[in-house]
């Protein structure tokens, strides 16, 4: 909680010089510097999350602002974890930028480090994601934003992985719908009723922004404040907020408006609780308009800074179970997010249980890895035959590959052709055989996969695979086969294979003319790769070159074929 390391999320790109001679600075990057004051802190002597957030998302709207050349306004936050606290007299340091844009929308980055300035160390508080609206003309019309240019190799990772969070953005209600009905009760004796806060706050000029309308920050410190009162009402101590669940804002507020704000406990585990906050306004004698709900996770804290033991919560009839339930139904969201998402690469365990409520998940922790491994520049030719070229690249004691070769072929039908791994028995010997055993949806196919053995008389490799197909938002995108190992209870290892694993591999796939596609297959090889592909990196053999000759021979053979849907199997 309070380690006070470099972390290697704050280090900026190398810098890039440019052709007149000047350091390049992202034209959207915004920053502001902060010193925590005590008028800033709580009672623990720690910046306030609230006026924290306040911090975040001024320093978001401007960002969004320089892009859109016009006024924005917040609509929504990702999840926001918070991996320390900050105390009086340390400075705070946000750096926001827009990562991608769509229509007329954008994603706005937001890396928020702390820094002593007595030792000179930093250490990085939270990384959050925004997206912002450009605000409509008076004429009532939508604005339609110019896109992002990424001259970095971070900004071209961070455009990149915008669309998958956008996508999961998206789907994110579905996810807790699809979960309710698994969700169990747990009886224990405090009544969710004490923990009720309501709180009234009328929007003065200091609480509004250049447009007039209320801070989306501000509304969220004051949902703090509250969220922490009724989590101290549960614990008859102190909480500490961990993270806020991603939430849109529903509307807008403007000065005079009355915001009513009301919390609750909806629901509490062994060392952590959710409370519900709904901020709601009015003028006069208007309804309630609804403009937020969020859900905030806390902790209490003992002596060595170590999670208590929480007391359990009663709901109250009706919508206090309804609350309940989803607070648990988050919770595993929360849950499968840290576990497959929020890790490092290098800690991501090879095979992920997969199940339907974690797919979304899977899914884009696949298809996001397959991008970061895309958008490294340092991989090194290691040979070259027939127009097919092999890269390797060594990382983090973990060895990459790629393979890359051009096809005149269109990039739809050489998507749809690569897409069903079934058909690849036809070009590349390494598949034995091929079956679909569970049809997701249709962007996700889980597979069984047999190689034969690379030694006379061995065992063949069995490989159970999540493939995640992307077709591209928009021009500057590929098209994306990403390939990453799972388990399923259904499918266990045989006597007759060895369990292989893949971490990481795929297709991207370019339209670089309406008739010529560049086609990039990688791969993050793991000791049941490696096998493989060894003596081809060595330089022994030239087995890829010939698979991958086949597949072009293959692509052309079928390029006017219409590609079969796969059937499902479960």
């Amino acid at each position: 909680m309070t380690s006070e390391n470099k972390d290697s999320d704050t280090m900026p790109d190398p810098l890039l010089i440019q052709e007149s001679g000047e350091v390049y600075r992202n034209p959207t990057e915004v920053q502001m510097s902060q010193i925590v004051l005590p008028c800033h802190a709580n009672h623990c002597g720690e910046l306030s999350v609230g006026q924290l957030l306040k911090w975040m998302d001024s320093t978001a709207c401007l960002s969004a602002e320089r892009h859109a050349g016009c006024s924005c306004i917040t609509a929504s936050v990702d999840d926001i974890h918070f991996e320390h606290t900050i105390g009086v007299g340390k400075v705070v340091n946000i750096i926001a930028k827009v990562n991608r844009a769509f229509t007329s929308s954008m994603e706005v980055g937001i890396l928020v480090t702390c820094e002593d300035l007595y030792t000179d160390r930093q250490w990085k508080v939270c990384h959050a994601f925004a997206t912002f609206a450009a605000r409509r003309t008076e004429a009532g019309k939508v604005k339609s934003l110019k896109q992002v240019i990424a001259h970095t190799q971070m900004e071209q990772m961070e455009y990149s992985l915008a669309a998958e969070r956008r996508r999961m953005r998206l789907i994110h209600a579905e996810i807790i719908t699809d979960l309710l009905s698994k969700c169990q009760e747990y009886q224990d004796a405090v009544a969710a009723e004490r923990t009720r806060v309501e709180s009234v706050e009328l929007v003065l000029p200091p609480h509004a922004n250049h447009q007039v309308s209320t801070f989306g920050g501000q509304i969220m410190a004051w949902m703090e404040n509250v969220a922490t009162i009724a989590a101290s009402r549960l614990c008859n101590a102190h909480p500490t907020l961990r993270s806020i669940d991603m939430f849109h804002f529903r509307g807008p507020s403007h000065i005079g408006d009355r915001l009513v704000l009301k919390a609750i406990v909806n629901n509490a585990f062994k060392h952590s609780m959710e409370v519900g906050v709904c901020a709601e306004a009015y003028q006069g004698g208007e309804p309630l308009r609804h403009i937020n709900s969020a859900f905030m996770t806390f902790e209490v804290l003992d002596s060595d800074r170590k999670p208590c033991t929480l007391p359990r919560i009663r709901p109250e009839p009706v919508d206090g179970k309804r609350r309940f339930q989803e607070a648990i139904a988050r919770k595993k969201i929360r849950l499968d997010r840290k576990y497959i998402i929020s890790c490092k690469q290098t800690e991501v365990p090879l095979s992920v249980p997969w199940d339907p409520s974690n797919q979304m998940y899977l899914s884009y922790n696949n298809v996001s890895a397959l991008k970061l491994m895309d958008n490294r520049n340092n991989w090194v030719l290691a040979s070259e035959k027939n127009k097919v070229r092999l890269y390797t690249l060594e990382e983090n004691q973990m060895l990459c590959f790629k393979v890359e070769m051009n096809v005149r072929v269109s990039a739809e039908q050489t998507f749809h052709l690569l897409s069903d791994l079934r058909r690849r028995m036809e070009w590349d010997r390494h598949y034995e055989s091929c079956e679909v055993i569970n049809q997701a949806d249709e962007e996700d196919t889980i597979y069984r996969v047999a190689t034969p053995s690379v030694t006379k008389g061995g065992k063949g490799k069995d490989f159970i695979l999540l493939a995640s197909r992307r077709k591209p938002c928009d021009s500057r995108d590929p098209y994306l086969i990403a390939l990453r190992s799972v388990t399923l209870p259904t499918h266990p290892p045989t006597e007759e294979y060895t369990r292989g694993e893949v971490l990481c591999a795929g297709f991207t796939i370019w339209e670089e003319s309406s008739s010529v596609t560049k086609i990039t297959y990688y791969n993050q090889a793991t000791p049941g790769v490696l096998p493989y592909i060894s003596t081809d990196i060595a330089g022994l053999s030239s087995s890829f070159y010939s698979a991958f000759s086949a597949c072009s021979q293959f692509l052309l053979a079928n390029k006017d074929s219409l590609a079969p849907k796969p059937s499902v199997q479960y």
